[in-house]
């Protein structure tokens, strides 16, 4: 995606790294900037060459949350016409792993942002928060659905409703991020595990992701009847041939995610 503005964009192996690029106002999140977030994974999602999608930001913070500046005058009928979350639901398609590296704060929208990921790992200093309801509004991007799926109803109004902020530790117990690490070392070694799922398998990866998904979002057995049809179909793939082989023969497999 060209002529970018908000973000920075980089490949490194096969690995896609979205950095948002706000750092004067600590990343909040306008319009256009969420618009350029979702255009790129999207184009990263089409791209062969680019296996694991990691999202970080630049200067001291993730993502402060959404740029009130931007909607504060903004009426319901603005909102609606506006249609602004429709870029959010796109993340709801992509099919490879996002991983989210985290550090600073992890607010409001830039919450709803990382909980879009996949994985999150984030740094000891790492702070997040749905401070909306002090604004006399609510979180509108998937806040209120990723967090109580996450932690549970009550768990989740209890921090909806607070609008106070949680800590890495906090966070890291409640199982939103996946690993606390220091901050110097969080994106290093956020991309250094997306290197290593790189190299399995894209179609296993793919269809694992949209198992758990399943196993989120329907019953026990829609989704293992799901589970059983993939695990079926990947026996028609190159990889698993290849895999099964290797294992056979005591060698590591050479896949070609495909």
């Amino acid at each position: 995606m060209d002529n970018l503005k908000f973000i920075q964009v980089e490949t490194d192996e096969n690995i896609g790294i979205i950095q948002l690029n706000r750092p004067e106002v600590l990343n909040a999140l306008n319009r256009k900037m969420v618009n350029e977030i979702v255009r790129t994974i999207e184009d990263m999602d089409r791209d062969e060459k680019v296996k694991v999608i990691v999202l970080c930001g630049n200067g001291k913070a993730f993502a402060a949350g959404a740029d009130i500046n931007e909607m504060a005058q903004d009426s319901a009928i603005d909102l609606e016409l506006l249609n602004q979350f429709a870029d959010w639901d796109l993340l709801l398609q992509v099919k490879k792993p996002m991983i989210g590296a985290v550090h600073g704060f992890a607010l409001g929208g830039g919450f709803e942002l990382a909980l879009a990921c996949d994985l999150l790992f984030a740094a000891e200093d790492a702070k997040f928060g749905f401070p909306e309801i002090n604004l006399a509004v609510m979180p509108g991007a998937g806040g209120t659905q990723r967090l109580t799926k996450l932690m549970g109803k009550t768990k989740a109004l209890e921090w909806l409703w607070s609008g106070e902020m949680m800590t890495a530790s906090e966070a890291e117990q409640h199982g939103i991020i996946n690993k606390r690490l220091p901050k110097e070392l969080v994106i290093e070694e956020t991309i250094n595990y997306a290197k290593k799922l790189a190299e399995k398998p894209a179609l296993s990866v793919r269809f694992i992701k949209e198992a758990v998904y399943k196993a989120v979002d329907d019953s026990l057995l829609e989704g293992m009847q799901y589970e059983r049809k993939n695990f079926s179909l990947l026996f028609s793939t190159e990889d698993q041939k290849e895999g099964m082989k290797a294992f056979m023969e005591k060698r590591k497999p050479q896949f070609k995610g495909r």
